[in-house]
């Protein structure tokens, strides 16, 4: 950093509905941002690569992986995680169809593939089955529920024709 340079930043934007500001370093990571200024602990830390897809949350309803963006790169963005996802109580459409065909077992990856499946919905990337694992390859999930994760995001495509 430049010796003139502020060792802390403020940054604004929209985290699950409402405007929040942090003063925060320059390098901090979205992810970084989530879970330790947030408190939002549902945005896991898998690989901090880019390479496991835990960490997918959903900026301006577009997926990316928080732990390989800078969180100043999204200054006024909308940012969603899955703690925003449910609304007044209810679930999401895509939470209970995980629950409704098992497509979880221990649970770490659940909330970036339920984010992923979501982005993919309304990226419009979801047609067949095959259409749905394309779409949730950056996903992975150690357990092998992949079978029930594409049932899940089936159900969910379905009901919404």
């Amino acid at each position: 950093m430049p010796p003139n340079a502020p060792s802390t930043v403020p940054l604004t934007l929209r985290l699950n509905g409402r405007d929040r500001t942090f003063l925060i370093e320059p390098e901090v990571t979205l992810l970084d941002l989530i879970r330790e200024r947030a408190g939002l602990p549902g945005t896991k830390k898998g690989c901090d690569r880019g390479q496991c897809g835990a960490c997918t949350v959903l900026v301006n309803d577009r997926r990316v992986l928080a732990c390989l963006a800078l969180a100043l790169a999204h200054a006024g963005d909308r940012v969603q995680t899955i703690e925003g996802l449910a609304e007044d109580g209810t679930l999401h459409p895509m939470q209970a169809a995980f629950i409704e065909h098992d497509a979880l077992q221990c649970g770490y990856c659940t909330p970036g593939q339920i984010l992923s499946a979501v982005g993919a919905l309304r990226e419009g990337r979801v047609g067949d089955d095959d259409a749905i694992r394309e779409a949730m390859s950056g996903n992975i999930c150690r357990c092998g529920a992949y079978v029930n994760i594409v049932a899940a995001v089936r159900a969910v495509r379905e009901a919404a024709l």
